[in-house]
């Protein structure tokens, strides 16, 4: 074996490259943490051949001092903390003192800085390992630094790289977040010399659909959730915009990207509920928390962090979300939010290397959603007067609307959210006209989710009623299913069934859920004998609730080609104004849209 002796610093600062910059997207992600923690309001990122020819960062922060130029380009020198305390209270995005050192050794760089009190800007060079030394040049108030030829002494690293349009997309990706991550600062991204993004300084809501296009703000609702010095806001997709990959999910921590297991479970949990299969979530969330209680030196990268309390965080999270996704869309609040205030925000009066924590909960004013009306309709509506004479049919829509107290709408006091039925089509989707327009309903979709939260609501509530059926329902059954009934009695007297062997082949139905009485009784207890089956009986209850419930519901909501009265489809429509996530079936499927007479008059080119 050889001899055990000290490595060369310039080996070492190359060893920590490899830790630190992965590739020309990890030194863009160090150069605009840099110029954020200097409290720059406008940077700019020019980028050549995917990052590996240039990666070029105009900041106008702070500047550094032409005597500290050499240090900001020394491993373990920062001006971010100074004791252990500091560690334990971190505010500034980077802090290890590695980033400028680990880029320098890897490549050709250039470092221009000009203080504002300054007389003229210094310049400092390195070439790999070999450091230059400062000499006066000419810059605005600010920072400049340009890296060329990333990994020119690196060989073997540097073939790992993908192409050109590869780099530059792992590239453009990490500026996005720094975008969304601070809204009040204006973002420039060149690539080859072409203009790629331009992003204006704005509020939150601004920037996230300046970011992530209109499509997704459209779709999107704001929830705002604080609770003991933690503050959660941002924007949550609606389920029907889910996507087939991760793609759109940013989360920030204290204004930092991180992808976290424990946070990821809480978001897909909360989810669960309203995403279709294996669809993916779209969301921007800012979870702001003192830094005391997150440890964000767990990772190289900085993209992991580790909670104090987390499973508290976790529980925070889910509730939040979960509250969010359950409120309906109709009434949603049209005033425009204002901006994030992150503890040491790029506020130029802000000294960036300070470590003391200001804000608890980020400073944000989000609208909130306003729920449709309360649980006030006791009786159907009587549309048969309506129908058969006497008063006109607007004049009974709202006298009956008057009698049961509903209908506060803001827009008209007499109709509601989701309006009056008009009719079925093709026995399949119910036909509304309300004030802005069309509403198309899926009848079956609307109904399940209604099932469904009444099943888990009675559940909880352990007020969950069996209703006998007059005549018992008997079916042949196998016998996998024939002992899945006699090992699962006390599972199934839980949820209201009554099922017994009549013979060695049949089985025999005698209950059901009284909200489920009017389902095909047999296809109801094979789905669910078939859950059972599939999971473990004795976590059923606790693990797999929901889809157990789900499966429930689906087979009591009314069927396809059922056709329903104007009373029975103007009372699913008043249900589910007063129903949680009703925007959702179980499955994730939207139940409703609304088509405004704007777009109808649209389409026949009305006033042209």
């Amino acid at each position: 074996m050889r001899a055990i002796k000290l490595l060369p610093d310039g080996l070492i600062s190359q060893i920590a490259a490899g830790e630190v910059i992965e590739r020309p997207a990890s030194v863009l992600k160090e150069l605009l943490e840099n110029s954020i923690d200097a409290g720059a309001t406008e940077i700019t990122v020019n980028i050549a051949q995917g990052g590996l020819k240039l990666i070029r960062v105009t900041d106008n922060g702070s500047g550094i001092p032409a005597e500290e130029l050499p240090l900001a380009l020394t491993r373990h020198a920062t001006s971010k903390i100074a004791s252990q305390e500091d560690l334990h209270s971190i505010t500034s995005l980077g802090f290890r003192g590695e980033g400028l050192a680990s880029i320098a050794s890897v490549s050709y760089l250039s470092l221009i800085s000009h203080q504002p009190a300054g007389k003229h800007a210094w310049e400092i060079r390195s070439e790999g390992t070999r450091l230059m030394s400062p000499e006066p040049s000419s810059h605005m108030a600010g920072t400049t630094v340009e890296v060329r030829d990333l990994f020119f002494n690196l060989p073997a690293r540097r073939k790992f790289l993908k192409t050109e349009a590869t780099e530059f997309a792992h590239c453009e990706e990490v500026f996005r977040r720094m975008a969304l991550s601070h809204a009040g600062i204006t973002f420039t991204l060149r690539h080859n010399g072409n203009l790629r993004s331009h992003w204006q300084a704005a509020e939150a809501a601004e920037r996230i659909g300046a970011v992530l296009g209109e499509e997704f703000a459209g779709a999107a609702t704001w929830m705002d959730e604080q609770s003991a010095g933690i503050g959660l806001q941002g924007m949550l997709a609606l389920p029907a915009y889910s996507r087939a990959t991760r793609d759109m999910q940013y989360f920030f921590v204290n204004g930092r990207f991180i992808r976290d297991k424990l946070i990821t479970h809480a978001l897909r949990e909360a989810y669960r509920d309203v995403l279709h299969l294996d669809r993916h979530a779209a969301f921007v969330l800012y979870l702001a928390i003192d830094p005391e209680q997150v440890d964000v030196n767990v990772h190289p990268t900085k993209t992991e962090v580790r909670f104090r309390e987390a499973r508290a965080i976790h529980q925070f999270i889910y509730h939040g979300v979960s509250k969010a996704l359950a409120l309906p869309r109709s009434g949603v609040a049209s005033s425009s939010p204002v901006g994030v205030v992150w503890p040491g925000a790029q506020d130029a009066s802000v000294d960036p290397t300070r470590t003391g924590f200001t804000p608890a909960v980020p400073t944000l004013n989000y609208p909130r959603q306003a729920r449709l009306p309360s649980e006030r309709v006791a009786q159907p509506f009587n549309f048969y007067q309506v129908l058969t004479g006497g008063e006109s049919g607007a004049t009974a829509m709202q006298n009956q609307l008057r009698q049961t107290g509903e209908g506060e709408s803001d827009e008209n006091p007499a109709m509601p959210p989701l309006g009056f039925a008009l009719g079925l089509l093709r026995g399949i989707y119910i036909l509304a006209q309300n004030q802005k327009g069309l509403v198309i309903v899926d009848m079956h979709a609307a109904h399940e989710r209604i099932v469904y939260e009444q099943l888990k609501t009675q559940l909880d509530q352990q007020v969950l009623s069996a209703q006998r059926l007059l005549i018992p329902v008997t079916f042949h059954a196998d016998s996998l299913d024939i002992a899945t009934v006699e090992e699962n009695q006390a599972l199934l007297q839980q949820l209201c069934f009554e099922v017994s062997t009549l013979s060695a082949t049949t089985l025999v139905i005698r209950t059901v859920p009284a909200t489920l009485q009017h389902a095909d009784a047999e296809k109801l207890v094979r789905a669910l004998l078939d859950e059972i089956r599939n999971g473990d009986p004795a976590q059923l209850l606790a693990a797999r609730r929901n889809e157990l419930l789900a499966t429930m519901a689906c087979h009591g909501a009314v069927r396809a080609n059922r056709q329903l009265t104007l009373i029975e489809m103007n009372e699913l429509l008043r249900k589910m104004e007063v129903t949680e996530r009703s925007d959702q079936c179980n499955h994730g499927r939207p139940t409703w849209f609304e088509i405004s007479l704007a777009e109808l008059d649209k389409m026949f080119m009305r006033g042209k």
